[in-house]
């Protein structure tokens, strides 16, 4: 019972760790990276569709190129780039798409430096829920003299060990993070 519980909480944990993960894969560092591109949808005739889906992204030093797979395909690309947030340029030759990754200014990385320790705490929070959610279940379970008291308490231990592991594991991908974005 107990253990199954750990379990399930425990699988959450990683999902609120991997979905963390992915949401900084799309925020903009120095260098140039075609994970920037990963959440960006393009209209691909009526649907959205992922910009990997309808071209290949190559990543060089200051610079991503993007070369549609249709050629037709380079207008709706630019649009996609355009609208996402990222502050991002595109042009084109007819061919490819050149999108230049300008350096970061000081005060540009600080604010990113903040939006991802907000992103890290809205990712801990998540992990604090879990922590509470699992905690609940177990003094049902007590109530409901599914488990012990001692089974209880033994519980709500592992739980907390886990809820420590996944929050240090949090700081350790936002410290890793912000390492990248304050380098220059």
């Amino acid at each position: 019972m107990v253990s199954d519980l750990f379990n399930k909480t425990k699988e959450k944990m990683e999902k609120t760790l991997e979905h963390y993960k992915t949401e900084l894969k799309s925020v903009r560092t120095g260098r140039a990276s075609v994970s920037l591109f990963d959440n960006i949808k393009v209209d691909y005739y009526g649907t959205p569709t992922p910009l990997s889906q309808v071209a290949a992204l190559n990543a060089e030093p200051r610079m991503i190129i993007i070369q549609p797979w249709e050629p037709s395909m380079i207008k709706p690309i630019e649009k996609a780039i355009l609208t996402s947030n990222l502050g991002l340029t595109p042009s084109n030759d007819g061919r490819v798409i050149r999108v230049p990754i300008p350096p970061l200014t000081e005060e540009r990385r600080k604010e990113i430096v903040k939006l991802v320790k907000k992103m890290s705490e809205e990712a801990k929070i998540a992990i604090r829920n879990e922590r509470r959610d699992a905690i609940e279940k177990l003094k049902k379970m007590e109530k409901d003299k599914e488990i012990s008291e001692d089974d209880n308490k033994k519980g709500a231990e592992q739980i907390q060990k886990l809820t420590d592991e996944y929050i240090k594991k949090i700081d350790e991908v936002t410290e890793k993070k912000e390492k990248e974005i304050m380098e220059i």
